[in-house]
C-alpha cells in the first residue's frame, strides 16, 4: 500500500513539475509597450460578453480574444479611447461597460437598488405599525397583581 501512495505521489509530483518546466511567459498583445498598456486599459473597463463577471483583459473566452484583437485593430488605426468605447457600445449595448452611463434606458440599474431599499422599508414601518396597534395591553386585577408582589419578594429572599 505504502509502495502504491509512493508511486501515485511520484507521478503527480512529476505532472506539476512537468507543467511547470513547460509554462511559457505570457505572450505580448502588441509590440509597442505603450500600445499593450493602452490596450489593457480599455478593456479593463469593459465587461466579457461570456463570462459577464470578468473584466475583457482578465477574461480567456474565444470572444475576450476577439474583442481584444478588435481594439488592437481600432489602437493601430489611430482611434481615441472614447472612439473605441463607442465603437464597442454600439456594437454590444451598454452592459459591455462596467459603469453604464446615467440615461433613461438605465435609470432602473442605477435607482433600482435604493427604490428596492426605500420600498422594503416602507413595507417594514407599515407592518410594524399595524402589529403594534393590534397588541392589546392587559390589564391585571388585583389578585393578579399580588401573585406577582408575592413572587418577587420570594425572589429576592433566594
Amino acid at each position: 500500500m505504502r509502495y502504491l501512495f509512493f508511486v501515485l505521489s511520484a507521478m503527480v509530483f512529476l505532472g506539476l513539475a512537468a507543467n511547470t518546466l513547460s509554462a511559457k511567459e505570457a505572450i505580448s498583445l502588441t509590440d509597442d509597450p505603450v500600445l499593450e498598456q493602452r490596450l489593457i486599459t480599455i478593456s479593463e473597463e469593459m465587461r466579457c460578453l461570456v463570462c459577464q463577471n470578468e473584466s475583457l483583459a482578465g477574461s480567456r473566452s474565444d470572444l475576450a480574444n476577439d474583442l481584444r484583437q478588435e481594439i488592437r485593430v481600432q489602437i493601430k488605426a489611430g482611434k481615441s479611447d472614447a472612439q473605441i468605447r463607442d465603437f464597442m457600445v454600439e456594437r454590444y449595448g451598454d452592459f459591455m461597460l462596467y459603469r453604464p452611463p446615467v440615461k433613461p434606458i438605465t435609470w432602473f440599474l442605477w435607482l433600482g437598488p435604493f427604490a428596492l431599499l426605500l420600498a422594503g422599508m416602507i413595507a417594514l414601518l407599515t407592518y410594524l405599525k399595524r402589529r403594534n396597534k393590534e397588541i392589546i395591553a392587559a390589564e391585571l386585577t388585583d389578585d393578579e397583581n399580588h401573585c406577582i408582589d408575592l413572587l418577587l419578594k420570594e425572589n429576592q429572599h433566594d
